[in-house]
C-alpha cells in the first residue's frame, strides 16, 4: 500500500487529464496513445489499435508462469459535465461520468509498481485497456481479434470505482454479480388515418399502450420471486399531429437477467406478449432481440483471493461480499472461458458531495480511491496461497 500511496500524486494527474479529455467509444485515440506511451516509456511490449483504439501490454517475468491479465475500460459517455472543478471536461458534450478515466489511471499504477519488479516476477502479466465499454461491445471486439491469445490469460482480474460505497470500502462477491443484457426494438405496424375517424383505422398507440402495460406482467407471472430479471421499455415514438392516427409505433428497451433458464422464458414471453398483444389489436409487431453481454461470473476461487488482497489493503471490516446489480459489463465476455474476478472499488465521499451516481453529469469520486484499487490488484498480483499462485512479488 505505501508504494501505492507514493504514486498519489501521479494517479491523481493521470486522472484528471484523462477526465479533461473524454473521447466516446471507439474513438479514444488520445486516452490510446497517452497509455501507449507511457507503457513504453515503462519497457513494456505495447500493441495499439486492437480493436480500433484497445492497447495491450506485456511485461514478462524471468521466470515462467501463469498469464495474469488486467482489464480497464477507456470510453467516456455521450454526457454535458455540470461539475465545475479545475479538471472539468474541455470536450463539450463527452464526459468521464463512470470513472473510466480512474481506471486508465490504476492502469497505468500497476504498471509502473510492477516494472520495478521485473526481475522477482513469476509469469507474464498482460494489461489490456479496452475501448468501448458502454454498450458498444467493445471487450467483444477485442476477442475477436484475438485478445485472449498470444498468450492466452489464465486469470482475469477487474475493478471499478464504485459510488454506491464510500472510498475506502471494497466488495468482492463471488458468483454473478452483473446481469445479462439484451436491447430491443419493435415495430408496432397498424393502420393511419384521421384521428375523428378511428373506425377506420388500426391504431399502433393504443396496440403500444397495451404491449407496454402486458410487458410488466413477463417478470411478475412468469418468473420465480426469488430470481432477478427486469424488463423495460425506454423510449417510444410515434405520431406526429394531434388529429392524426400513425401508421407506426416504434419502440425500444432493455432485458436483463443472471439465470440463463430465467434468460430464455423471458426474451420467449417479450416475443409471445408483444406479438400477441399486437395481433389481438389488429397489428403486427415486428421484433428485433440483440444480445449485448453475457452475466458476469466470478469465479469463487479467484475472489477469494482477490477479497484476501483487499483485506490486506482496507482491512477485513472494510470488504463486504453481496453487491450485486442489474447493469451489465462487457468484461463478462473476458470471462466466459478465463476464471477471474470483477470487484467494486467504494469511491464516494458524501461530506464532500462526491457521491452522485454513476452516468450523471454531476458524478466525481474521491482520488482517495485511486492509491487504493492500486494497491488491492498489486497484493492480487502478489498473492500466494494453497489453490492458486500468480506474480511472486513480495
Amino acid at each position: 500500500r505505501a508504494a501505492a500511496e507514493a504514486l498519489r500524486e501521479q494517479l491523481v494527474a493521470w486522472r484528471r487529464d484523462f477526465h479533461m479529455h473524454p473521447e466516446l467509444a471507439f474513438q479514444e485515440h488520445r486516452s490510446a496513445e497517452v497509455i501507449a506511451e507511457r507503457l513504453r516509456e515503462l519497457g513494456y511490449q505495447v500493441q495499439t489499435g486492437v480493436a480500433t483504439t484497445g492497447v495491450v501490454a506485456l511485461l514478462k517475468g524471468q521466470q515462467p508462469g501463469p498469464v495474469v491479465m488486467l482489464r480497464f475500460d477507456m470510453d467516456a459517455l455521450p454526457i454535458t459535465e455540470e461539475n465545475e472543478t479545475d479538471y472539468v471536461s474541455q470536450n463539450p458534450g463527452v464526459m468521464h461520468a463512470c470513472g473510466h478515466d480512474a481506471h486508465m489511471a490504476m492502469g497505468l499504477g500497476v504498471a509502473t509498481l510492477m516494472m520495478k519488479h521485473r526481475d522477482e516476477m513469476t509469469g507474464t502479466l498482460k494489461l489490456v485497456f479496452q475501448p468501448a465499454e458502454e454498450g458498444a461491445n467493445g471487450a467483444e471486439a477485442m476477442v475477436k481479434e484475438g485478445v485472449l491469445e498470444n498468450p492466452r490469460p489464465d486469470v482475469i482480474l477487474v475493478t471499478h470505482v464504485w459510488n454506491e460505497k464510500p472510498v475506502g470500502t471494497v466488495d468482492v462477491s463471488p458468483g454473478a454479480i452483473m446481469a445479462a443484457a439484451e436491447k430491443w426494438t419493435c415495430t408496432v405496424r397498424g393502420k393511419g388515418g384521421h384521428g375523428a375517424l378511428p373506425h377506420l383505422t388500426v391504431d399502433p398507440i393504443v396496440a403500444t399502450a397495451q404491449i407496454v402495460t402486458a410487458l410488466q406482467t413477463v417478470i411478475s407471472r412468469n418468473v420465480s420471486p426469488l430470481e432477478t430479471a427486469a424488463v423495460t421499455v425506454g423510449a417510444v415514438h410515434g405520431g406526429n399531429a394531434f388529429n392524426v392516427i400513425p401508421p407506426q409505433v416504434e419502440m425500444t428497451g432493455t432485458i436483463r437477467t443472471y439465470d440463463p433458464a430465467t434468460r430464455e422464458t423471458v426474451l420467449r414471453r417479450v416475443r409471445e406478449v408483444i406479438e400477441g398483444v399486437a395481433a389481438a389489436c389488429g397489428a403486427t409487431a415486428e421484433l428485433e432481440i440483440i444480445p449485448l453481454t453475457s452475466a458476469l461470473i466470478n469465479d469463487a476461487r479467484i475472489t477469494e483471493m482477490v477479497r484476501e488482497a483487499a483485506e490486506a489493503v482496507v482491512g477485513p471490516e472494510n470488504v463486504s461480499s453481496g453487491e450485486r446489480t442489474m447493469g451489465s459489463e462487457d468484461a463478462a465476455l473476458f470471462m466466459q472461458d478465463v476464471p477471474g474476478c470483477y470487484f467494486f472499488l467504494g469511491s464516494a465521499n458524501a461530506e464532500r458531495g462526491l457521491n452522485a451516481p454513476h452516468h450523471n453529469p454531476r458524478f466525481d469520486f474521491d482520488e482517495d480511491a485511486l492509491p487504493l484499487g492500486v494497491a488491492i490488484l498489486m497484493h492480487a498480483l502478489a498473492h500466494s496461497g494453497p489453490q492458486v499462485k500468480l506474480l511472486d512479488v513480495p
